[in-house]
């Protein structure tokens, strides 16, 4: 289905869900920059809220999530009663906003108490005006039950996405993350139960001691649970960014033929189970919003990856929390304590980030509708000729055309869709060994 250039992905690139990325990410922002963000928004504006739960009830090797034990109920409470201040603060900064989507992301949500997520769903409808805003959570489904699963009820979540990554015991052990089926079984009943219409599996591939045999077997394994929708991403392996992959042996690693034979194999069975392809590694059942968003011209990406959520804006709360605006991208304090201090002192705890030029912005669009499009006007980018020369071997070999200033991927394109992208990115000409393989 997809013919391997290995020439073409030799090179590690970003995913893509900002621009510029964070690796341009600088200490030049601060609290004054959120201030003005805030108060600049034009009443009406329909924006997303994300919160981060930074804790886990247990560390898995891969993950480069900022995310630490969530082992002391002390710990946990406190974050959990500054979270809720930070809210506060938010909320009173902004005048005649709307929120259209409310997205609990980690860490893992569910490593706090259920009664504790239902104190911050109601401090954020009490801060903000949340009229019929979609609500999801991503849950870890070690340790769910029914306790959370009727949190969620209560709270009118109706999308949830599973860390699931892989079903096979072997793969499991070597990455630290034991999950038995019966676990995801169990979590996604409960879900169901609790009335959540749309349940996704995070699934992935190129990990450690993972064969097409393994991969094959937890994709036809989540398929038979009926998730609404899949997304399989390719592990990127950067222990020198992220310690606690020290501990996976690299040995068991997949070469870039191995990985793109794996993520070929996984987009072919997703497809003929009747999912529609949603980007290069998102998966959604036709009528699930995703699918239908995509087929309609309206996909979006972010922070939040391939999504269905059109807003401009994107407020994150929390320790490490990212917030989106069209001129530029700030976040917040990742160390935990140091992000207590700032919103215990009562200001905002933003520390990083940049500000969009209008290049940024230009390019930025574009590589978006590359991403979710295939296609993209480069007619009003600086350095056009430049970004059509560094595509030439992608024309070579008929994976993308032109129609005048117009750029087009054909099918075949789909797992080379992020390297085209990066040839667009006026930040990112040389290697970089900060992003993962580009398959």
């Amino acid at each position: 289905m997809w013919t391997y250039h290995p020439e073409l992905l030799a090179t590690s690139v970003p995913r893509y869900t900002s621009y510029p990325t964070a690796a341009e990410f600088g200490n030049d922002v601060g609290p004054a920059d959120m201030e003005e963000a805030l108060g600049g928004m034009v009443p009406g504006t329909v924006v997303s809220l994300y919160l981060h739960i930074p804790y886990c009830r247990d560390i898995c090797w891969y993950c480069g999530c900022n995310t630490g034990a969530a082992n002391r109920a002390a710990r946990l409470a406190t974050y959990v009663e500054r979270l809720e201040r930070e809210i506060a603060l938010v909320g009173q900064r902004v005048t005649g906003v709307r929120v259209g989507r409310i997205a609990f992301g980690g860490g893992s949500p569910s490593a706090i108490p259920p009664a504790a997520f239902l104190r911050l769903v109601e401090s954020v409808r009490t801060a903000f005006d949340c009229t019929d805003a979609i609500l999801s959570v991503e849950v870890d489904p070690r340790g769910f039950d029914r306790d959370w699963a009727g949190a969620i009820g209560r709270a009118g979540v109706s999308r949830v996405s599973l860390g699931v990554q892989t079903l096979d015991p072997q793969v499991q052990a070597a990455i630290g993350r034991v999950q038995p089926s019966e676990d995801i079984r169990r979590t996604t009943a409960l879900l169901r139960d609790a009335g959540v219409g749309s349940i996704n599996f995070d699934l992935m591939y190129g990990l450690p001691q993972q064969s097409e045999q393994s991969l094959r077997a937890s994709i036809v394994e989540s398929i038979a649970m009926a998730p609404e929708r899949l997304a399989v991403f390719g592990y990127a392996h950067v222990p020198h960014l992220v310690p606690r992959q020290r501990r996976i042996v690299a040995d068991g690693l997949a070469g870039t033929a191995e990985r793109f034979a794996q993520a070929a194999l996984a987009h072919r069975m997703l497809v003929d189970a009747g999912y529609d392809p949603v980007g290069f590694d998102h998966f959604a059942r036709p009528g699930d919003a995703l699918a239908q968003v995509a087929a309609s011209g309206g996909l979006r990406r972010n922070f939040q990856g391939f999504t269905e959520d059109p807003a401009e804006i994107l407020i994150g709360l929390g320790a490490s929390a990212i917030s989106d605006f069209p001129d530029r991208i700030l976040q917040t304090e990742k160390n935990t304590g140091r992000y207590g201090m700032r919103i215990d002192a009562g200001t905002l705890a933003t520390c990083r980030g940049l500000r969009r030029s209008p290049e940024d912005r230009l390019r930025g669009r574009a590589i978006e509708t590359i991403l979710t499009r295939g296609t993209a006007d480069l007619t009003s980018l600086d350095g056009a000729a430049d970004i059509r020369m560094r595509l030439t071997p992608f024309e070579r070999y008929g994976l993308i055309a032109w129609e005048g200033s117009v750029l087009r991927l054909s099918e075949d394109a789909l797992p080379y869709a992020r390297v085209i992208a990066s040839r667009l990115d006026a930040y990112r000409q040389t290697a970089s060994a900060r992003f993962s393989h580009a398959v």
